[in-house]
C-alpha cells in the first residue's frame, strides 16, 4: 500500500492500493470515533460500489445510512447540498459522526460542502471512484457547488480525514470518463514534470494508472502544503480552467470538466507561445496528447463567449483576472490580466 501524508492545517493520509475498497472500513475505523457513517454516492457508483463499502464499515461496527442523488454535474447545486443536509438531519447525525463520500468530483464536492456546513463542520472521508476524482479533486479540502452563473461559486475548505483510492475501480469507468481524468493528469505533467507529460505520452490505461495517480496525488499534495487556501502557488493548479469551466458552463455541462480543461490549456498554451512567454512547441505536445486520449482541441463555443464566461470564475479579483501559463512543460507561472485584456491576449 502507497501511503501519501498531507501536511495542511488539519493532516491527513491519502491511501493507495488495489483492491483497497473491501477494507476501507478499517481505515475509516483508524481516523475517528464516530459511530454513524453516512455514505453519499450517486445513481452511477452505488449499483457498482455502494454494498462493499457498507459491508466493509458495517464489519467495522459503524451503522451505516445511505443517500443516492442523481448523477450529473447538473446536480452539483445547492438544492442538492441541502438534500444532503436533511438526510443527515433525519438520521441523527451528531457532530461526532463522519460523511463518506463514495464517487466522482460532484460526488466529493457535495460531500465535502455538506460536511464542512453541518452543525458547523464534521468529519469525511474521500473514496474516489473516478480518476478525475482520485488524482485531484478528492484530494486538498475544496468543496463546494456550482450556481447558476457558474461552476464552484459556492464552497468551503473542508479537508478530510482521509482519501482512499483504489485504481480497481477504474476498470467500471467508461472510457470517456477516463479520458476526462487524464486532461487532469496532462495539466500536471505541464505545470510540474515533464517527465510526467513523457510518461503519460508512453501511454496510460486501468492497468498501469498507479504510479501516475500517485505522482499527481504527489505534486498536488506538495503544492497544496505550501498554499492550502489558494492565495498564491494553489493558483497553478487551475491551468486551462479558467477557460474550461466557461466552456463546461456554456456548453450545459455537455463538454465533461477534463474536455473543458483540454481546450483551456491548449488556448492558453497557443497564447503563451504567441505573447514569447511559452517555449515553442509546447502547445503542439499537448495538442497530441489531448489527441492520445480522445479529448478535443476545440468546441462550437466562440472564444469571445468563453471569456465573457470567464468573468464569473472564482480566480477573477476585482478587475483582474489570475490566469496560468507555462514558461515550458513540466514549469508555469501565474499573470495578473485586467478582465477586458483576456480576450486580446489569448486571441
Amino acid at each position: 500500500m502507497e501511503r501519501i501524508r498531507v501536511n495542511t492545517g488539519r493532516k491527513y493520509d491519502i491511501f493507495i492500493e488495489r483492491s483497497i475498497l473491501s477494507s476501507c472500513g478499517q481505515i475509516v475505523k483508524s481516523v475517528t470515533k464516530a459511530s454513524t457513517a453516512a455514505i453519499v454516492t450517486d445513481s452511477n457508483v452505488a449499483p457498482l460500489y455502494l454494498q462493499k463499502v457498507k459491508e466493509s464499515l458495517e464489519k467495522e461496527g459503524f451503522k451505516t445510512v445511505s443517500f443516492v442523488f442523481p448523477a450529473g454535474e447538473t446536480n452539483k447545486t445547492i438544492a442538492t447540498v441541502t438534500d444532503i443536509l436533511n438526510f443527515f438531519a433525519e438520521n441523527s447525525m451528531t457532530r461526532s459522526d463522519i460523511a463518506v463520500a463514495l464517487g466522482g468530483g460532484v460526488t466529493g464536492d457535495l460531500t465535502g460542502f455538506a460536511a464542512a456546513i453541518y452543525m458547523r463542520g464534521i468529519e469525511f472521508v474521500q473514496i474516489p471512484t473516478s480518476l478525475l476524482a482520485q488524482i485531484d479533486s478528492s484530494v486538498g479540502g475544496k468543496t463546494g457547488a456550482d450556481l447558476p452563473s457558474g461552476k464552484n461559486l459556492c464552497g468551503a475548505f473542508h479537508q478530510p480525514s482521509a482519501v482512499i483510492i483504489d485504481p480497481e475501480v477504474l476498470k467500471t469507468l467508461p472510457t470517456k470518463f477516463f479520458s476526462d481524468g487524464m486532461a487532469e493528469a496532462i495539466k500536471y505533467g505541464c505545470i510540474g514534470d515533464a517527465e510526467l507529460f513523457e510518461k503519460i505520452a508512453e501511454g496510460i490505461d486501468t492497468e498501469n494508472a498507479d504510479s501516475m495517480i500517485y505522482r499527481c496525488v504527489d505534486i498536488k499534495r506538495e503544492i497544496v502544503e505550501h498554499d492550502e487556501k489558494e492565495k498564491g502557488e494553489r493558483m497553478l493548479l487551475n491551468f486551462g480552467h479558467t477557460l474550461g469551466h466557461s466552456a463546461e458552463k456554456l456548453s450545459n455541462f455537455t463538454l465533461t470538466h477534463g474536455e473543458g480543461v483540454g481546450i483551456g490549456m491548449y488556448i492558453m498554451a497557443k497564447a503563451g507561445e504567441k505573447q514569447g512567454v511559452t517555449e515553442k512547441g509546447s502547445s503542439e505536445k499537448i495538442a497530441e496528447l489531448l489527441k492520445k486520449y480522445s479529448l478535443p482541441l476545440s468546441c462550437d463555443i466562440s472564444l469571445q463567449d468563453l471569456c465573457s464566461g470567464a468573468l464569473t470564475d472564482k480566480k477573477r479579483s476585482g478587475n483582474n483576472i489570475n490566469i496560468v501559463l507555462l514558461n515550458k512543460i513540466g514549469s508555469a507561472f501565474t499573470k495578473k490580466l485586467p478582465v477586458e485584456e483576456l480576450y486580446d491576449f489569448v486571441r
